[in-house]
């Protein structure tokens, strides 16, 4: 399952419906969607004890949640699989765990939201993953570390001697269980995540021996051995070991990502604003531009975009969410085929532009519109025709000659042909021209 690279190489079976997606959900939800900060995250920075976050748990009650909604949307927005929370560091569960009463059937809401989150997601054609955090500051044995926000009691060393990690590794053992046994075939595990060090003064955290992750692993490989399973598990990458995905957080890399001579399967995961969960205050929100720009460049080099919405606590996207949807969902409609199946090209694009390529295909992404020419270096005789993408017209394919090269056609280097292109760009955003080449 989570082999080497030399096996991902070679047998790329089991990743081929994801490097072809290249787009996906994220969702953020919980309890926390009503404290207004970054997840869970409210309660290590304010140092809250389980009485103080409780109020967010005696108050969640979803009325407006649509699922239906949520997965018709992502599917017109062009994405291909969702990544659910099913629990973050909070320790709160979707689903009807018997393992805790800390789910959402115990909140005024009363009932089970992940069941429909997966069948409403399913139904629109998505294939389904499941975030799980490793953390868990609501369970009894979880032992209290620098990111635990009880971490500054007085009484913390004692609190410590009753806690037992194996008890919790087991409970994450169950949840696993019921999670890749009551919700179909589940196609991603991603995992979140592990520290060995915190903070400026390198405080111990827990890693892959706290998690027990080869024993996850092993679970995962016997109860449905297809599933992708992240790269959060501490695990180091040796003796064969290699994670299915690499998850970058919040950042494009600089290209394309290899290994030991192996293209490396990864997956850049980007926040619609500046934070994962919802906030009123999030002010940072993206720009449609630089969602697709991100997007494009991710698919350049051979990644997916993760990209994730925090619903609010009555359980809707918010106004501005709907409205960054709707824009990637406009230009999606006209640009897919540039993206989904696409990856890398090995030929150099020009300034401004990215590549990406499927077959004989290559797409030309535009960011910066130039005034009358692009010029398309080392491409020579490959160029069998042009045409915009989203509206199937023609691009003139300039080809020149060396008694071209007078006062009138600027020298070109050899190997060069330009696109004739219009001086007003023609579609928003990005345009994309699909470039035939001719077998090499």
């Amino acid at each position: 399952m989570n082999v080497s690279l030399e096996g991902n190489k070679n047998g790329r079976a089991r990743t081929e419906w994801f490097t072809h997606s290249r787009l996906g959900l994220f969702i953020h939800w919980g309890i926390f969607s009503g404290s207004g900060y970054e997840g869970s995250w409210g309660i290590y920075r304010d140092e809250q004890t389980l009485d103080d976050y409780s109020r967010y748990f005696e108050r969640f009650d979803p009325d407006l949640f649509d699922p239906k909604d949520w997965a018709k949307r992502a599917r017109k927005a062009g994405m291909k699989y969702v990544v659910i929370m099913t629990k973050h560091h909070d320790g709160f569960c979707l689903w009807d765990s018997k393992y805790t009463e800390y789910k959402a059937p115990m909140t005024p809401g009363g009932k089970d939201v992940l069941t429909p989150i997966v069948d409403a997601f399913r139904e629109e054609g998505l294939r389904i993953g499941f975030y799980y955090s490793l953390l868990d500051w609501n369970h009894p044995h979880f032992p209290i570390d620098p990111i635990h926000p009880l971490r500054n009691l007085p009484d913390v060393l004692q609190k410590n001697r009753n806690r037992d990690i194996k008890i919790y590794q087991q409970y994450m053992k169950d949840q696993i269980t019921e999670l890749l046994t009551q919700f179909g075939a589940i196609d991603y595990l991603w995992f979140d995540f592990s520290y060995s060090e915190w903070g400026e003064l390198r405080e111990p955290g827990k890693s892959h021996n706290d998690w027990d992750s080869a024993g996850l692993l092993d679970l995962i490989n016997t109860l449905q051995p297809d599933c992708l399973v992240n790269d959060r598990l501490g695990l180091p990458l040796r003796g064969g070991y290699f994670p299915d995905v690499m998850t970058p957080e919040q950042y494009v890399p600089l290209s394309t990502w290899e290994a030991n001579g192996a293209e490396v399967v990864w997956e850049s995961c980007l926040t619609l604003g500046g934070m994962w969960a919802y906030s009123n205050r999030d002010w940072e929100q993206k720009s449609p531009g630089q969602l697709i720009r991100s997007l494009v460049d991710i698919v350049s080099q051979s990644g997916n975009m993760l990209l994730n919405v925090g619903p609010t606590a009555r359980g809707e996207f918010s106004k501005t969410q709907k409205k960054q949807l709707k824009a990637l969902q406009y230009w999606m409609r006209r640009h897919q085929r540039a993206i989904v199946g696409c990856g890398a090209s090995d030929f150099s694009a020009p300034k401004d532009c990215r590549y990406t390529q499927s077959g004989n295909k290559l797409y030309l992404h535009v960011f910066s519109w130039p005034i009358g020419r692009i010029h398309l270096q080392g491409l020579g005789d490959r160029v069998v025709s042009a045409k915009f993408v989203h509206d199937d017209s023609d691009v003139k394919v300039v080809r020149y000659k060396s008694e071209d090269e007078d006062y009138w056609v600027p020298k070109v280097p050899p190997g060069t042909v330009s696109l004739e292109v219009p001086i007003k760009r023609p579609t928003k955003f990005v345009t994309v021209i699909e470039i035939m080449l001719a077998p090499d």
